[in-house]
């Protein structure tokens, strides 16, 4: 019988203050656009590198990290300017060069420093190619954002609250099937809510989508929990009271991206019906 998690009361409080504080930046930054959107994606990208070269470097940034950060800032900008084809080659370009340096610098981890610049690099570049569909773009990233944010608390606060089966104990103690049967029901949610405030036709498919959506950014929370579980490391940093790190907060959105792109090119350009 696999282990049982108990229900605790944990933190929500600071993690709900801590969304709503954040949450306003990035959804203007969506509705704005150009410049913001890509000025707020590059600046979280290079974040994001720097708590990930820290996190496999032993809380250092050093050499290799500076790299890692000059390469998902170089991809984001990349895409900005050029589009999804050149930020998607300086993002693998930028990884080789991530790679190359972390072994002359004799890291101990030099192929997972590297994969760091291509988990942040293409998550943004293709983010910036969703928000460059002119009829669809900025609905998209708004309710992508809040099927998102909706998971994060959803299945925090059910999994806190009944416990019981662990989803993936090797990876990480904490999460459960409960938590993740709460943040689909919050995804699914949060797609009918938005798709009715935004406009969004028809219903069901979002809601379908939107509770998938929730089952694949909880694996990629997973996959960041087993990197720290790898490194001993209980946070990517302190950034976010009740998250920890920046990293700790998107790395659902980091997988949800990919899949929400992929969506949208097997639907041929458009993810669903926008009305």
């Amino acid at each position: 019988m696999p282990p049982l998690a108990r229900a605790e009361p944990g933190s929500l409080l600071p993690r709900l203050i801590s969304a709503i504080v954040l949450a306003p930046v990035p959804i203007a930054a969506i509705w704005f656009g150009w410049p913001w959107l890509p000025l707020l994606i590059a600046l979280a990208a290079a974040v994001l590198a720097w708590e990930w070269s820290r996190l496999c470097r032993g809380g250092l940034l050093g050499t290799s990290g500076a790299a890692l950060i000059a390469a998902v800032v170089a991809a984001t900008g990349a895409a900005a300017f050029w589009g999804l084809a050149a930020g998607a080659a300086v993002a693998f370009a930028g990884a080789a060069l991530v790679w190359i340096t972390a072994r002359l610098c004799r890291d101990r981890e030099p192929g997972w420093i590297a994969f760091g610049g291509l988990w942040v690099a293409l998550p943004c570049v293709l983010l910036l190619w969703l928000a460059g569909n002119e009829s669809a773009g900025r609905v998209m990233l708004l309710w992508l954002f809040a099927v998102v944010w909706a998971t994060d608390i959803g299945a925090y606060a059910v999994g806190r609250r009944v416990g019981g089966p662990r989803l993936a104990p090797r990876w990480s103690p904490g999460k459960t099937w409960a938590g993740l049967a709460g943040g689909a029901g919050a995804a699914a949610l949060a797609g009918w809510i938005t798709g009715h405030v935004l406009g969004i036709a028809p219903a069901l498919p979002l809601v379908m989508v939107s509770t998938g959506l929730a089952v694949v950014e909880q694996f990629g929370d997973l996959a960041e929990s087993m990197a720290k579980r790898r490194f001993g490391v209980k946070d990517s940093s302190g950034l976010i009271p009740g998250h920890g790190g920046l990293l700790d907060r998107v790395d659902g959105l980091l997988a949800v991206i990919p899949v929400v792109a992929l969506l949208t090119v097997i639907n041929g350009g458009g993810l669903l019906s926008w009305r």
